[in-house]
């Protein structure tokens, strides 16, 4: 039985006969000598990631101004950030977006800017106080102008994350990227093999006060990340670190399409193999560390899951759906994860990196709550109007408006012999055909690709897809494509008037 400690360990990076090696690296040493023989051949493994980690953000300090300003708003480069702690003290979130020029660019980007020397437009408001008569500051500042600038990160280095795909019909843009219609890709996130938390799944090594490569310096877990569910092996880290020693390599701003702002950041975790469990963990590999792919088509907190899958099968480039090949990419660099992981196995074994253990173990069981919600979320059948009109696609434009007439109804939808929706023609429609001199079949005239949603989908999700696409109706359809009823602007307009 092996039994290391962690002075044991720094007592050999100190006299340079300590032995590293890499998470990739220690799954050959342990097929090869087992356990046992990897903990008394291996004195540490370092791990890496370097993905986009939205949870993050910088805690900074402006000093003082002549005459003071107790800061009540305050933006840098026109994106807000929360000034509610003390008279210039301020955090800026790293997915904060920009007043002027959207999602386009936002926190993290004003973090990377900082970072690589840039000088920064500072806009900040008060209401004035005997002690702070100051109202409005306007200034320029860069990284070395302020005293402290530390990112303190809330969530980052999720253990493994759940892969995206989209069954709709349409492009959907998201946090997991761009997702194509008709599960035509698979994003995924994470490091795999080289992946922090999943080289210590039972966070034995890994909790507050441990010392990791942040960003291409020195920084600290200071704690369980939130949304912390180590219960279904998505445990997540609160960081610390110092901006101004950080490197611009490990960190990076990114804007989603559709999305927004994310901050790209270098984590790396050194786990000192103090027995044999430990070098057993840390021989994790990319087969064993199981995921799920969701269907981000579904507007809703828990998605359907499509199938369970390895982080071997996502890396290979593709995955089978339903019997199809699925191109797989991931959003983070595994590139870059190998690089932190090789860097800081060169700063242990030179001696500028030593090992420790945490003060506090993380919480290994456990599993993040949905939110409480006061109200009730009122659903599509809640507002539908249960009257509609239908009209067959081989009747004539002239049937189509006398049906209009005859309901004052703008919207018929249209359907096949067996009832299925294949259309929907609109007054505006009708109108059109008539100054054509078009009195063809509805089926010439009408809307072939029609936008619809369930009975049971979220009003919100219906507005949105009303408002992105411009149209002022959707057929409510089951899943056999029979509708059910017709949601239009003026049933959320009412069920907005009702709500205010």
């Amino acid at each position: 039985m092996v039994k290391k400690s962690v002075h044991e360990i720094n007592r050999k990076i100190e006299d340079g006969s300590v032995n590293v090696v890499t998470a990739e690296e220690m799954v050959t040493i342990v097929e090869e000598l087992g356990a046992e023989g990897a903990a008394k051949e291996v004195d540490v493994v370092t791990t890496g990631t370097f993905g986009a980690m939205c949870s993050s953000g910088l805690m900074l300090n402006l000093g003082h101004s002549e005459p003071p300003i107790k800061i009540q708003k305050i933006w840098f480069n026109n994106v807000e950030a929360y000034s509610g702690l003390a008279a210039v003290d301020a955090y800026l979130g790293a997915a904060q977006i920009s007043d002027t020029r959207g999602i386009q660019y936002g926190g993290a980007h004003v973090i990377e800017d900082l970072l690589r020397g840039k000088e920064i437009d500072v806009h900040a408001t008060s209401y004035g106080t005997d002690c702070y008569p100051r109202k409005v500051l306007d200034t320029i500042v860069s990284l070395e102008d302020l005293n402290e600038a530390i990112l303190l990160n809330p969530r980052n280095a999720y253990q493994k994350y759940a892969a995206a795909t989209n069954s709709s019909k349409r492009i959907l843009n998201t946090y997991m990227g761009e997702l194509l219609p008709n599960f035509g890709n698979v994003t995924y996130s994470g490091a795999g093999v080289l992946s922090p938390l999943s080289n210590d799944p039972s966070y034995e090594t890994i909790g507050m006060g441990t010392r990791i490569f942040m960003g291409g310096a020195q920084g600290y877990v200071i704690g369980n990340g939130t949304q912390h569910s180590p219960s279904s092996g998505f445990g997540t880290l609160m960081l610390k670190g110092n901006l101004k020693e950080m490197n611009p390599d490990y960190l990076r701003a990114a804007s989603f399409t559709g999305y927004g702002a994310t901050l790209y950041m270098g984590i790396g975790i050194p786990i000192p193999i103090l027995n044999e469990k430990i070098a057993a963990a840390t021989a994790v590999r990319d087969e064993d560390i199981v995921t799920t792919i969701q269907d981000y088509a579904v507007g809703s907190r828990d998605k359907p899951i499509v199938r369970e899958v390895n982080y071997a099968e996502l890396r290979s480039g593709s995955v089978q759906i339903d019997g199809k090949d699925v191109p797989t990419s991931s959003l983070s660099s595994f590139k870059n994860a190998r690089k932190i992981a090789n860097e800081l196995k060169q700063w242990v074994k030179h001696g500028k990196f030593f090992v420790s253990m945490p003060v506090e173990r993380l919480c290994a069981e456990g599993s993040a709550k949905p939110m409480k919600e006061t109200q009730a979320v009122p659903l599509v059948k809640d507002v539908m109007s249960s009257f509609f009109v239908t009209i067959k696609r081989d009747q004539t434009v002239q049937d189509a408006a006398k049906k209009i007439w005859e309901n004052s109804f703008n919207h018929l939808t249209v359907i096949s012999d067996a009832g299925e929706l294949v259309g929907i023609l609109t007054a505006w429609d009708i109108s059109k055909a008539v100054a054509e001199n078009c009195f063809d079949s509805v089926e010439s005239v009408m809307t072939k690709k029609v936008l619809t949603c369930a009975p049971n989908e979220p009003v919100d999700l219906a507005a949105r897809r009303l408002d992105r696409y411009g149209v002022s109706a959707m057929p409510v359809i089951d899943a056999q494509r029979r509708v059910l009823g017709i949601i239009t602007s003026d049933n959320i307009s009412k069920l907005l008037a009702r709500r205010y």
